[in-house]
Protein backbone atom coordinates (compact mmCIF):
# COMPACT_ATOMS: atom_id res chain seq x y z
CA UNK A 1 0.00 0.00 0.00
CA UNK A 2 1.38 3.12 -1.14
CA UNK A 3 2.16 6.13 1.83
CA UNK A 4 -0.64 9.08 1.65
CA UNK A 5 1.16 12.42 1.10
CA UNK A 6 0.72 14.49 3.93
CA UNK A 7 -2.78 16.88 3.72
CA UNK A 8 -1.54 20.42 3.62
CA UNK A 9 -3.23 23.93 3.77
CA UNK A 10 -4.56 25.41 0.27
CA UNK A 11 -5.14 28.98 0.13
CA UNK A 12 -3.15 30.41 2.95
CA UNK A 13 -3.54 34.38 2.60
CA UNK A 14 0.61 35.07 3.17
CA UNK A 15 -0.35 38.59 4.34
CA UNK A 16 -2.51 37.35 6.90
CA UNK A 17 0.07 34.75 8.13
CA UNK A 18 2.83 37.21 8.25
CA UNK A 19 4.02 38.30 12.00
CA UNK A 20 5.16 37.07 15.23
CA UNK A 21 4.38 33.05 16.05
CA UNK A 22 5.95 31.30 19.04
CA UNK A 23 6.67 27.91 18.95
CA UNK A 24 4.99 25.82 21.61
CA UNK A 25 6.43 22.94 20.76
CA UNK A 26 8.59 21.25 18.20
CA UNK A 27 11.00 18.18 17.42
CA UNK A 28 14.03 19.17 19.07
CA UNK A 29 16.52 20.55 16.54
CA UNK A 30 20.63 20.42 16.46
CA UNK A 31 20.38 23.71 15.20
CA UNK A 32 18.68 25.13 18.12
CA UNK A 33 20.17 24.69 21.79
CA UNK A 34 18.57 22.50 24.05
CA UNK A 35 18.22 24.94 26.87
CA UNK A 36 16.46 27.68 24.23
CA UNK A 37 13.39 28.92 25.95
CA UNK A 38 11.07 32.03 24.16
CA UNK A 39 11.69 30.58 20.76
CA UNK A 40 9.57 32.57 18.02
CA UNK A 41 9.74 33.57 14.06
CA UNK A 42 8.40 36.60 12.68
CA UNK A 43 7.75 36.82 9.31
CA UNK A 44 7.81 39.87 7.08
CA UNK A 45 6.24 39.26 3.55
CA UNK A 46 8.67 41.13 1.12
CA UNK A 47 7.73 43.56 -2.25
CA UNK A 48 8.82 40.14 -4.74
CA UNK A 49 6.75 38.16 -2.66
CA UNK A 50 9.49 36.08 -0.51
CA UNK A 51 9.09 36.30 2.96
CA UNK A 52 11.94 37.77 5.16
CA UNK A 53 12.03 34.99 8.71
CA UNK A 54 13.50 35.67 11.48
CA UNK A 55 13.68 32.67 13.96
CA UNK A 56 14.94 33.47 17.84
CA UNK A 57 15.77 31.65 20.72
CA UNK A 58 16.87 32.63 24.30
CA UNK A 59 19.52 30.65 25.97
CA UNK A 60 21.52 31.33 29.04
CA UNK A 61 20.08 34.90 29.09
CA UNK A 62 21.10 35.51 25.15
CA UNK A 63 19.10 36.06 21.89
CA UNK A 64 20.17 33.89 19.39
CA UNK A 65 18.85 33.85 15.85
CA UNK A 66 18.91 33.43 12.49
CA UNK A 67 17.39 35.11 9.61
CA UNK A 68 16.24 33.46 6.16
CA UNK A 69 14.04 33.18 3.16
CA UNK A 70 10.91 31.60 2.45
CA UNK A 71 9.21 31.04 -0.82
CA UNK A 72 6.21 29.12 -2.06
CA UNK A 73 7.94 25.42 -3.44
CA UNK A 74 5.53 25.54 -6.56
CA UNK A 75 4.80 29.52 -7.76
CA UNK A 76 1.78 27.98 -9.41
CA UNK A 77 0.07 25.71 -6.31
CA UNK A 78 -2.30 26.77 -3.93
CA UNK A 79 -0.79 24.69 -1.36
CA UNK A 80 1.03 25.85 1.73
CA UNK A 81 4.07 24.39 0.69
CA UNK A 82 7.38 26.43 1.24
CA UNK A 83 10.61 25.86 0.77
CA UNK A 84 12.47 28.43 3.54
CA UNK A 85 16.47 29.36 3.09
CA UNK A 86 19.01 29.85 5.66
CA UNK A 87 22.94 30.69 5.44
CA UNK A 88 25.24 28.88 8.31
CA UNK A 89 26.72 29.43 10.61
CA UNK A 90 24.69 32.56 11.70
CA UNK A 91 27.61 34.48 12.57
CA UNK A 92 29.30 33.91 8.65
CA UNK A 93 26.46 33.12 6.76
CA UNK A 94 28.14 30.98 4.15
CA UNK A 95 26.66 27.63 3.24
CA UNK A 96 22.91 28.02 2.24
CA UNK A 97 20.40 25.39 3.96
CA UNK A 98 16.86 24.61 2.59
CA UNK A 99 14.52 22.94 4.40
CA UNK A 100 10.25 22.52 3.46
CA UNK A 101 8.11 24.32 5.24
CA UNK A 102 4.09 22.73 4.67
CA UNK A 103 0.81 24.18 6.82
CA UNK A 104 -0.53 21.65 8.31
CA UNK A 105 -3.07 22.83 9.66
CA UNK A 106 -3.95 26.95 10.54
CA UNK A 107 -7.15 28.38 12.15
CA UNK A 108 -9.43 29.89 10.74
CA UNK A 109 -8.23 33.23 12.34
CA UNK A 110 -5.01 32.48 11.63
CA UNK A 111 -3.87 32.16 15.30
CA UNK A 112 -2.48 28.77 15.77
CA UNK A 113 -0.81 26.32 13.04
CA UNK A 114 0.76 23.11 12.66
CA UNK A 115 3.82 22.52 10.40
CA UNK A 116 5.56 19.83 9.24
CA UNK A 117 7.98 18.70 6.44
CA UNK A 118 7.49 15.92 3.59
CA UNK A 119 9.83 13.65 5.71
CA UNK A 120 8.25 14.50 9.15
CA UNK A 121 11.50 14.79 10.82
CA UNK A 122 10.50 18.21 11.91
CA UNK A 123 7.90 19.31 13.87
CA UNK A 124 6.69 22.80 14.99
CA UNK A 125 3.21 23.68 16.98
CA UNK A 126 3.13 27.42 16.08
CA UNK A 127 0.57 30.42 18.05
CA UNK A 128 0.47 33.83 18.08
CA UNK A 129 0.41 33.71 21.86
CA UNK A 130 3.72 32.46 23.66
CA UNK A 131 0.85 29.82 25.59
CA UNK A 132 -1.80 27.49 23.63
CA UNK A 133 -5.23 25.96 25.07
CA UNK A 134 -4.81 22.54 26.20
CA UNK A 135 -7.75 21.20 23.98
CA UNK A 136 -6.65 23.02 20.97
CA UNK A 137 -2.71 21.42 21.61
CA UNK A 138 -4.32 17.96 21.87
CA UNK A 139 -6.37 18.81 18.67
CA UNK A 140 -2.73 19.37 16.90
CA UNK A 141 -1.23 16.25 18.03
CA UNK A 142 -3.80 14.05 16.93
CA UNK A 143 -3.77 16.05 13.52
CA UNK A 144 0.45 14.90 13.46
CA UNK A 145 -0.90 11.45 14.88
CA UNK A 146 -2.79 11.62 11.40
CA UNK A 147 -0.26 12.67 8.85
CA UNK A 148 1.63 9.59 10.31
CA UNK A 149 4.33 11.84 12.58
CA UNK A 150 5.42 9.73 15.78
CA UNK A 151 4.53 12.69 18.21
CA UNK A 152 6.66 11.13 21.38
CA UNK A 153 9.20 13.07 20.09
CA UNK A 154 7.56 16.79 20.53
CA UNK A 155 8.96 18.79 23.14
CA UNK A 156 7.23 21.63 24.72
CA UNK A 157 8.95 25.00 24.42
CA UNK A 158 9.14 26.96 27.66
CA UNK A 159 8.33 30.88 27.63
CA UNK A 160 8.30 33.32 30.07
CA UNK A 161 5.89 36.03 30.78
CA UNK A 162 6.19 38.31 29.54
CA UNK A 163 8.34 37.20 26.57
CA UNK A 164 11.62 39.10 26.28
CA UNK A 165 12.09 41.93 23.26
CA UNK A 166 14.17 41.84 20.54
CA UNK A 167 15.94 44.96 21.36
CA UNK A 168 18.15 45.54 23.71
CA UNK A 169 18.14 41.71 24.41
CA UNK A 170 21.95 40.99 24.84
CA UNK A 171 23.13 39.22 22.11
CA UNK A 172 25.36 35.98 21.15
CA UNK A 173 27.43 37.86 18.96
CA UNK A 174 29.99 34.87 18.68
CA UNK A 175 27.15 32.35 17.67
CA UNK A 176 28.21 30.17 20.66
CA UNK A 177 24.56 28.45 21.02
CA UNK A 178 24.95 27.58 17.45
CA UNK A 179 28.40 25.78 17.75
CA UNK A 180 27.27 24.41 20.98
CA UNK A 181 24.14 22.85 19.38
CA UNK A 182 26.73 20.85 16.76
CA UNK A 183 27.72 19.21 19.43
CA UNK A 184 24.41 18.25 21.45
CA UNK A 185 24.92 20.70 24.16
Amino acid sequence: MAKKEMEVVKGVDLQRYMGRWYEIASFPSRNQPKNGTDTRATYTLKEDGTVHVLNETWSDGKRGFIEGTAYKADPNSDEAKLKVKFYLPPFLPIIPVTGDYWVLFLDDDYQYALIGQPSKKSLWILCRENHLDDEIYEQLIEKAKGEGYDVSNLKKTTHTDPPPETEGAPADTKGVWWLKSIFGK
